[in-house]
């Protein structure tokens, strides 16, 4: 790809944390890195999960830190046409099932049974919808895989993963894997940096690029940050916004955490100083890998 366009992609579901800023300053640097465009997309489509005033803050504290997005933020709630269209577009290659499972029902299956697989769905049903049935899309038997930026060759098969997953749930809200690769694609995303735990996310969305014919872009998946048990740091987990006050030093921890080696001095220097050195200096081949996928397969956005 002759362009290079990366994006940020956080749900504000609370402040930016530091698990958060190491993807945005990943991205931010690789894109400007390769002479590149970076952009902004909030992920504001599930309003049970959204803060009042936390996008707001979020574009504060990437501001604080000196990273300035390319173009219009772009939030998904607008864009809600499209994705009817991109999900009208798979039920017509009847690749959309209706499912009444309950969560109850399918406490304890690690992979979706196949359970409604037979409640075939109507682009007239669409309108239809009454919050009884979510949408699932079919993933079929064969293995996907791509070349990973950061940890090399990764491949799944999502029949023995996930099995079909949801792409429009019970409360009218599309699916995040159906949103995520309709609007990478609107944005000409070439090129996607993001926390590990999304792997397997990574898979899923490969499955309805290839199966709506948009542009597969380039992975590169981080090592995430992990709290004392283990568990990655993320809004779910209530972790601490990120101190304001220093944004030099949040930066460094964060190459640091790269494998990016910033000099001691480099904390005490202006953001802009240190940003600049990002750019700079910057060795996606630093970026530690990991050896599995410690993390579970449930992620569901970004941040």
């Amino acid at each position: 790809m002759s362009t290079y366009t990366g994006r940020f992609a956080p749900t504000p579901s609370g402040p930016l944390h530091q698990g958060s800023l190491l993807t945005a300053l990943a991205s931010y640097l690789d894109a400007h890195a390769n002479q590149g465009t970076w952009l902004l997309r909030m992920d504001d489509l599930d309003a049970p999960r959204n803060q009042a005033g936390a996008a707001d803050k979020i574009l504060f504290s990437l501001e604080q830190h000196g990273l300035y997005w390319d173009a219009s933020v772009l939030y998904q709630s607008s864009r809600l046409e499209a994705y009817r269209c991109a999900l009208s577009q798979l039920v017509k290659a009847q690749q959309i099932f209706a499912c009444r499972c309950s969560r109850k029902f399918l406490q304890g299956s690690r992979v979706y049974p196949g359970t409604c697989s037979r409640q075939i769905v109507s682009t007239e049903n669409l309108d239809k919808l009454d919050g009884s049935v979510a949408l699932r899309i079919k993933v079929g038997n064969n293995s996907l895989h791509f070349d990973d930026l950061i940890q090399g060759q990764f491949e799944g098969k999502l029949a023995d993963e996930t099995g079909d997953f949801i792409v429009f749930r019970k409360d009218s809200i599309y699916g995040y894997h159906l949103t995520t690769a309709v609007d990478d694609n609107f944005l000409k995303i070439s090129h996607i940096m993001r926390g590990a735990d999304l792997l397997q996310s990574s898979l899923q969305q490969t499955h309805l690029i290839n199966l709506l014919n948009l542009r597969l872009p380039l992975f590169g998946h981080i090592p995430v940050i992990v709290d004392d048990r283990g568990h990655k740091l993320s809004k779910h987990s209530q972790p601490a916004s990120i101190d304001e006050t220093g944004p030099a030093s949040n930066l460094c921890i964060c190459l640091a955490r790269l494998g990016q080696n910033p000099p001691i001095e480099l904390q005490y220097q202006t953001v802009n100083t240190v940003i600049q050195w990002g750019i700079d200096n910057w060795n996606i081949d630093l970026i530690p890998g990991i050896r599995k996928f410690p993390y579970g397969t449930t992620s569901s956005s970004e941040s």
